[in-house]
């Protein structure tokens, strides 16, 4: 069992090093900021108490909350005076080796043999800072993204020597603070920067030779990446200098003088100047088209560069673009949308610029599928084994880890084969980031009414019956972890399972009455069979938000933990097996929550409920939020919501599911379904007219 990261140090006080203190503190854990100086650790508290007032007036937190954040972070003044009991140390200084390779050799002769020491370097060598100390083996390149209180990716790379303990040890310290973590080699530029910072000096290259303006260039970029910001205006907020020095290290890296910094970067860059961008976006297409094709050139064949070699897989190099960057589409998905034959087309022709072949090769496995003219196809559940537990993890987090039907399909295919291996005797499902899984793909349901293709949506919906029904019926022991957002769809997932760990973090929903559908993957039978009749009205028909101390009270969650203890509980899990009892059909204790919840969804209530009217008798103040609550569902969606609880009163499992399929295409027939989807899908609230 892997022991958890409990302290943790930043060396370095300033925007990324503040950051990650602060990110670090909010989940609960000891942080200790250091500087060199007390007027440094003061500005970085600074920092971090603008940031979460900020955080106080778009209501993230509340005062109190503010407080005991700040309240877990301590300033300490020189290297040297680090808690030597340190668990974990991240060095967060000035981008310079000789810098880093200092600190370092302070903290490894001060701190004590259990330390991890971990940079978060975005470009120099891990296995080379790592010689500064003699501890190899516990040393780790951790790169967080900017700002790392909001942006969730984090780039692991170990060292050639790092064990597997310390790296185990620190992506679960990273998985405590909700990050989507990519485990990568150690080469220049990682995963991000390697595409990211060539990508942003070929733009400047492009105006360098007149092929457009900033802002032209901004602009096609938008539109061709379908990204918020184009390549100058992020230059303008990072700091041309940042990237100035990124690129000419990659390109001494990597010996390949296109990446030296582009001579107006240089210039811009000596004058402490910002570039300045116009209005004028207008851009002939001739002109628009050249630069499209050099953007999207350039990180198609870097992307494919660093597959290659290894570096990481395609889907983690999308993961990256899409959670590190918030690119809409990742580099290997852009190359399925323009087509493979003109993805590969527009790398050779970036290729083709660099003045010696030996200084950028295209790679070859590009070039070999491009003659197949296939799309790329992507993999998004997999698992990893260890003394016979089979973590599952799903791994779509930029959309939440939401079910489509590649996800189903894929786990489907994984539980079979993990069902069948004689060698493992426990299941963990995990999804990667901040959620679970955040329910089905409420898209894909729209795009099947508006082609009027029902059928497809019954097809996906009895499969995922299917595979929940496999890990319902496993002969392993079952374990979802649901440690953060679980709605709709995945909290059917969770409940398929002999068991939900919970933490302070999770948080469940079903919210498909509210968007005119009823929860169609079980929703409605396994969650009466949890917690009775009664609990099931008020989590289904309302929509009602569970938190951990409620879940744990309704029985759907079975084991509320502390973060750091969630390795140990699937450990105890694994060795007591399978439940006797899944189903107790009642709530496991009786909390006040949950009395007054049972209290008003009983049976004599429901006729007044279902007409919005409050129950006489009824708490006046719980009651009117209870109606209010209702009264944004669509009445059908409702009706047919309850009706299936009260089927699972009176039903096996089976028969009960059974029933939630049979009457799946009476509710997505109906103009209420429709409304309610597309409203999601739109941002705006629904108008249901119970049709």
């Amino acid at each position: 069992m892997t022991q958890p990261i409990e302290s943790v140090a930043i060396v370095g006080a300033g925007n990324m090093g503040s950051g990650i203190a602060q990110k670090t503190a909010q989940e609960m854990f000891q942080v200790q900021m250091v500087d060199r100086e007390e007027q440094w650790v003061n500005r970085g508290k600074k920092i971090i108490s603008d940031f979460l007032e900020e955080a106080i007036e778009r209501r993230i937190f509340s005062q109190s909350q503010v407080e005991e954040i700040k309240g877990r972070i301590s300033g300490v003044i020189g290297v040297e005076n680090v808690d030597s009991e340190t668990d974990l140390v991240i060095e967060a200084v000035f981008e310079d080796f000789n810098v880093k390779a200092d600190v370092f050799q302070i903290l490894d002769e001060n701190c004590g043999d259990q330390t991890i020491l971990a940079s978060n370097t975005s470009s120099l060598s891990v296995n080379e800072l790592s010689k500064a100390t003699t501890r190899p083996d516990r040393f780790v390149g951790l790169h967080f993204f900017y700002h790392p209180a909001k942006n969730r990716l984090v780039e692991v790379i170990p060292a050639d020597d790092s064990s597997e303990d310390t790296i185990s040890r620190v992506v679960q310290y990273c998985k405590q603070l909700g990050k989507v973590v990519i485990v990568c080699k150690d080469k220049p530029g990682f995963v991000v920067n390697r595409f990211f910072v060539p990508w942003l000096n070929e733009a400047c290259l492009l105006m360098e030779e007149g092929h457009g303006t900033p802002a032209q260039i901004d602009a096609v970029a938008r539109k061709s990446f379908n990204i918020g910001m184009g390549p100058f205006a992020l230059m303008n907020l990072t700091g041309p200098p940042i990237a100035l020095h990124s690129t000419d290290y990659l390109a001494q890296q990597l010996n390949t003088p296109r990446y030296n910094g582009a001579q107006n970067l240089r210039n811009l860059v000596d004058n402490n100047a910002m570039w300045e961008i116009s209005e004028n976006e207008e851009c002939e297409e001739v002109l628009a088209s050249i630069i499209q094709e050099r953007l999207l050139g350039a990180v198609f064949s870097i992307s494919s560069q660093i597959v290659e070699e290894e570096i990481c897989s395609m889907e983690d190099v999308d993961r990256g673009a899409k959670v590190g960057l918030r690119w809409a589409l990742g580099p290997f998905e852009l190359m399925n949308e323009f087509g493979i034959d003109e993805a590969y087309r527009m790398a050779k022709s970036y290729s083709e610029l660099h003045s010696d072949e030996s200084e950028f090769k295209l790679p070859q496995f590009l070039q070999i599928k491009a003659e197949t003219g296939n799309p790329w196809m992507f993999e998004f559940v997999d698992a990893e084994i260890k003394n016979g537990i089979a973590t599952v993890n799903i791994n779509r987090p930029e959309a939440m880890n939401a079910l489509n039907g590649t996800v189903v399909e894929q786990l489907g295919a994984l539980v079979d084969n993990l069902n069948e291996d004689t060698s493992i005797h426990t299941i963990v499902l995990e999804g990667a980031g901040k959620a679970f899984v955040a329910g089905a793909d409420v898209k894909f349901f729209v795009d099947r009414l508006d082609e009027n293709a029902f059928p497809k949506i019954y097809e996906f919906t009895a499969e995922g019956h299917n595979v929940l029904a496999k890990i319902e019926n496993s002969p392993k022991t079952t374990v979802a972890l649901t440690t953060g957002l679980a709605l709709g769809g995945g909290l059917e997932l969770a409940l398929s399972c002999d068991y939900r760990i919970g933490t302070r973090r999770t948080q469940f929903r079903f919210p498909e009455t509210s968007i005119g559908i009823y929860p169609g993957l079980g929703g409605t039978q396994r969650t009466t069979r949890i917690c009775g009749v009664n609990a099931a009205r008020w989590a289904i028909l309302a929509g009602n938000w569970i938190g951990p101390k409620q879940g744990e009270d309704l029985g759907l969650i079975t084991h509320l933990v502390e973060p750091a203890d969630v390795e140990k509980t699937i450990e105890i899990i694994s060795n007591q097996g399978k439940p006797a009892n899944k189903y107790t059909g009642a709530p496991i204790r009786m909390s006040e929550a949950v009395q007054a919840a049972i209290e008003f969804y009983s049976d004599d209530n429901m006729n007044s409920i279902m007409t919005g009217q409050i129950p006489e008798g009824s708490l006046e103040g719980y009651a009117s939020r209870q109606i209010k609550q209702i009264s944004r569902t669509a009445p059908i969606a409702l009706r047919m919501a309850s009706d299936l609880i009260d089927i699972a009163a009176s039903t096996n499992l089976e028969e009960g599911l059974a029933a939630e399929l049979q009457h799946l295409e009476d509710i997505f027939a109906t103009k209420d379904a429709y409304e309610g989807l597309s409203s999601l899908i739109q941002g705006r609230r629904p108008n249901y007219n119970n049709e």
